[in-house]
């Protein structure tokens, strides 16, 4: 498995929408940028402390004009996160930069196409229960189950 470091890039984006005659200004946290650094997580602590430093989120870069320079606050988490705070002629946001090592990577599978029977069966019988909801069992109490608490 390959564990190469990654900066990843969080920000507070913003839409407005009208909705009822009323505008909606909507925020919404989202990942907006992974970067592939390489193996070396001295790397991509460098490489995610000049994205804490120079990094231009778009809600500034659509209203930027050539040669603005946004006034920029950046804290270093006691983990190695940075959160910025960056301010430009009346708008700002903050965005969030973090290192992480991928551990695990799976592509995405899908199941064949049901076959006519099989549509004919669900539609008579109803649909297939629902995946149940991942769920944690610390391991104390998986231990507990075996029946060896139980002595």
């Amino acid at each position: 498995m390959n564990a190469d470091w990654y900066v990843l890039i969080e920000e507070d984006t913003r839409t407005t929408q009208r909705a009822d005659g009323t505008e909606l200004k909507l925020h919404r946290w989202m990942l907006t940028g992974t970067h592939r650094i390489g193996p070396d997580p001295i790397e991509a602590a460098a490489a995610a402390e000049d994205a804490a430093l120079n990094y231009l989120p778009g809600i500034l870069a659509r209203h930027a004009r050539p040669g603005d320079e946004p006034a920029r606050h950046a804290l270093r988490t006691q983990d190695g996160a940075w959160i910025v705070l960056v301010k430009q002629r009346h708008r700002e946001c903050h965005i969030r930069v973090t290192t992480a090592q991928l551990v695990h990577q799976r592509e995405e599978k899908e199941a064949p196409p049901k076959t006519l029977k099989e549509k004919f069966r669900s539609a008579i019988e109803g649909p297939s229960p629902a995946a149940k909801p991942w769920t944690w069992t610390p391991e104390d109490e998986a231990d507990q189950t075996d029946g060896s608490a139980l002595r």
